[in-house]
């Protein structure tokens, strides 16, 4: 994969003195999962603005944080003293908005995905990188307590040779789902099942598995009023010579019922299950080690598909923002499923096996 060249400004970190302070545009169906993470930092992190276009959810937002609204993103950056602007309108936005941030000094992040164009995602690499400021981008479901340990399991070279790999995102979204905005199931501001829900488990194929050589894709729109597809299946085979598959959908009736990602290996099978790779449904190695013993804490019960991993991962945010740490998921980092996604999208389109890197 091409990425941007290095930083040309290195961002002085923030004080240890005083709480690092976040804004947040765009105050929807995930905000709500940003507001909870920081009330478990407060004693590190604090809420100093938010800014939505619609009165209703930014009235709701001003409630819950306490924190002054704001109507445009302009108004927030210049009345402010954000530190850190989380981004989490609709995916086509992302771009501007990100270089926007940057422009003013701010540091960004990004919710999934991070662009819904190549172009885009690499520009907001470079943007930041020019202004100095960090970019992060959310990948808050490699902190689930079920993928931390396959990852463990990675590491540890515990699977031996992986010869496949399958995900499954077996969701529902009704048309009244697609209907409540304007943006929502459009190619310029959304993306369509693997852009937009399942955009994290793409994600797990390149960051638990590794880098991917190919992808042949199929998508469909069978049952929704969208533009984009709301039924998609990929074959991928990995540089390691792996081979695998993911299938997409969100009209599985009656609702919610699977987020999965199967490993076999010369040495393990592992599956992770239940709504949203939330519960270790098979794990078994040909040689045993520490972890084992804590499988069974690991999984946990949910009725939400974008998990617990919120609070860990702003955790990371606020170490970086310090300099206490480096960022665990940073831009040139989002770039990697952004990479696959738009491969997946260009396999479909065309009819064609798609090689990745993109570029060289």
């Amino acid at each position: 994969m091409a990425t941007p060249d290095a930083p040309l400004i290195v961002q002085k970190p923030v004080p240890k003195d005083r709480r690092i302070r976040f804004a947040l545009v765009g105050c929807g169906r995930i905000a709500a999962n940003h507001f909870e993470a920081l009330d478990k930092h407060k004693d590190r992190a604090e809420v100093v603005g938010v800014c939505d276009i619609d009165p209703k959810a930014l009235a709701a937002a001003e409630k819950r944080t306490g924190a002054p609204g704001y109507a445009s993103l302009d108004a927030l950056l210049a009345q402010t003293n954000a530190d850190i602007v989380t981004i989490a309108t609709p995916s086509g936005l992302h771009a501007s908005q990100t270089i926007e941030v940057a422009a003013s000094g701010r540091h960004v992040m990004s919710e999934k995905p991070m662009a819904t164009r190549w172009e885009d995602g690499k520009r907001m690499v470079e943007e930041c990188d020019r202004a100095g400021v960090q970019l992060f981008v959310v990948k808050q479901n490699r902190r689930n307590p079920t993928i931390q340990l396959v990852k463990r399991a990675m590491e540890k070279r515990r699977f031996g040779r992986i010869f496949m790999v399958n995900v499954n995102v077996f969701w529902t979204r009704p048309q009244a789902y697609y209907d409540s905005a304007a943006w929502r199931g459009t190619w310029e501001f959304d993306g369509g099942a693997f852009m937009n829900q399942a955009s994290h488990y793409v994600d797990l194929l390149d960051w638990l598995v590794g880098p991917v050589e190919s992808v042949q894709a199929y998508t469909a729109t069978l049952a929704r009023r969208i533009e984009v597809e709301d039924t998609g299946v990929a074959a991928i085979r990995w540089r390691s010579g792996a081979l695998g598959s993911m299938n997409v959908t969100m009209l599985t009736y009656p609702k919610n019922l699977e987020g999965s990602i199967t490993i076999l290996g010369e040495k393990g099978t592992v599956r992770i299950g239940g709504l949203a790779v939330n519960t270790i449904e098979k794990w078994e190695f040909a040689e045993p080690d520490p972890d084992d013993a804590t499988v069974a804490d690991a999984s946990y019960q949910t009725t939400s598909v974008y998990g617990h991993g919120h609070p860990l991962y702003y955790d990371n945010v606020i170490k970086a923002l310090r300099g206490e740490e480096p960022p665990q998921t940073d831009g040139r980092e989002g770039l990697h499923s952004l990479e696959l996604l738009v491969a997946i999208y260009l396999s479909a389109r065309d009819g064609k096996r798609v090689g990745l890197p993109l570029e060289y």
